[in-house]
């Protein structure tokens, strides 16, 4: 018998997250590593199991990951999108809690690009009178 999967696609800043959620105890695998083994910091692991907790889920699903680009906290970003894309094609029931919290929202936020004429995409070269 075919196992039941759900899958959501999770983006922020330059990572690119492929979330599949499968019934499960609750286990999360990020590229093929345990989460404790992956993110260093509680806080990530944290970002990462908001959806989760927020419509009461956890321990029910087991989360695989392949998370690449940016760093972190852009990962941890990425796959807390993806997580909850994959919950709604579970359940749509629980797209009001999701879109209250604002993890359906697609983080728009990039780094700006550098101008000619300055150091970086602000930073002007220091001035001098003489």
């Amino acid at each position: 018998m075919a196992q039941v999967q759900y899958y959501g696609t999770g983006r922020r800043k330059n990572s690119v997250a492929r979330v599949f959620v499968v019934p499960g105890d609750g286990k999360i695998t990020v590229n093929n590593r345990d989460i404790d083994e992956y993110f260093n910091l509680e806080t990530l692991k944290l970002v990462v199991k908001q959806p989760l907790s927020e419509t009461g889920t956890e321990g029910q699903y087991d989360v695989k990951v392949n998370v690449n680009g940016g760093g972190f906290t852009g990962q941890a970003g990425a796959i807390r999108h993806g997580i909850a894309r994959a919950l709604l094609e579970a359940d749509p029931d629980f797209r009001k809690p999701l879109k209250e919290a604002g993890f359906l929202t697609r983080d728009a936020r990039m780094k700006e690009r550098k101008k000619y004429g300055l150091k970086s995409a602000r930073r002007a070269p220091q001035f001098s009178k003489r």
